[in-house]
C-alpha cells in the first residue's frame, strides 16, 4: 500500500501539469479557430478591392448613405 501512495504522488505533479497545459493548448487553438472564423466572415461580406468597407451602406438609423468621411467621424 506504500508503495501505491509513494507511485501517486510522484505522478500527480505531472498529471496536474498535463491536465493544465490540455485545458491552455484548447483554450488557444479554440480561439485560433473562432478568430478564424471571424476574419472568414469580415473577409466574405466585404467587397474585394474596396477601399472601403463601409463606404455606399445604408445606415438603418438614419435611412441615408453612410459615406467614408462620416463613419470616421471628421
Amino acid at each position: 500500500m506504500d508503495t501505491f501512495v509513494a507511485v501517486i504522488s510522484g505522478l500527480a505533479p505531472s498529471i496536474g501539469v498535463g491536465v493544465l497545459f490540455w485545458f491552455a493548448m484548447r483554450k488557444i487553438l479554440r480561439a485560433d479557430r473562432d478568430e478564424r472564423l471571424a476574419l472568414e466572415r469580415m473577409d466574405a461580406g466585404a467587397p474585394s478591392g474596396a477601399p472601403d468597407s463601409t463606404a455606399g451602406v445604408a445606415d438603418s438609423a438614419s435611412g441615408g448613405v453612410v459615406s467614408s468621411e462620416n463613419s470616421r467621424g471628421a
